[in-house]
């Protein structure tokens, strides 16, 4: 009597190929992960200021500004909020000029919170300094209705912000 190995052949071959289709995504996503790798990974919340020797950015600390005032100059604090949009509005006009000299890119996330991401892709909130940034008073006037502006505690936040 002679059994036909066709049917056995044809059905364990089938198998493999089922199961190959079903483990091919999750070996493929074990990869190295390439320049795109750290897109996935969580934000970084950078408790102080960056500087350019912990950074290599020099990005997260406020504009230098002069330390003595002329009497003709007048200043607005901003804290908080309005010194986050008051930041990534600053970094945004430097990029439309093509002046951010290799520094990163500001985006504003829909919390209402500002972010840039490093070389390897991974995000970092940005924080304002706790002293404020000094602002000429009549360029501050636009984040009057922040919270922060002159270091009040009521305003706007910038939630919703970030849906452009």
């Amino acid at each position: 009597m002679m059994i036909d190995r066709k049917p056995w052949l044809a059905s364990r071959a089938l198998a493999i190929v089922a199961a190959s289709v079903l483990v091919a995504p999750m070996v493929a996503g074990c990869g190295s992960g390439g320049s795109n790798s750290g897109a996935n990974l969580p934000p970084v919340d950078d408790s102080r200021p960056q500087t350019m020797s912990n950074s290599g950015y020099g990005y997260g600390q406020a504009p230098q500004q002069n330390r003595g005032m002329s009497t003709k100059t007048k200043v607005a604090i901003l804290a908080g909020a309005a010194a986050l949009y008051y930041m990534y509005r600053k970094n945004k006009q430097r990029q439309e000029a093509g002046q951010l000299n290799g520094q990163p890119t500001y985006f504003l996330s829909k919390n209402g919170r500002v972010y840039y991401r490093d070389q390897s892709g991974q995000a970092h909130w940005v924080t304002p300094p706790p002293q404020g940034i000094q602002v000429p008073y009549d360029e501050a006037q636009q984040y009057r209705d922040y919270q922060g502006y002159n270091n009040q505690s009521t305003g706007r936040d910038l939630t919703g912000l970030g849906i452009e």
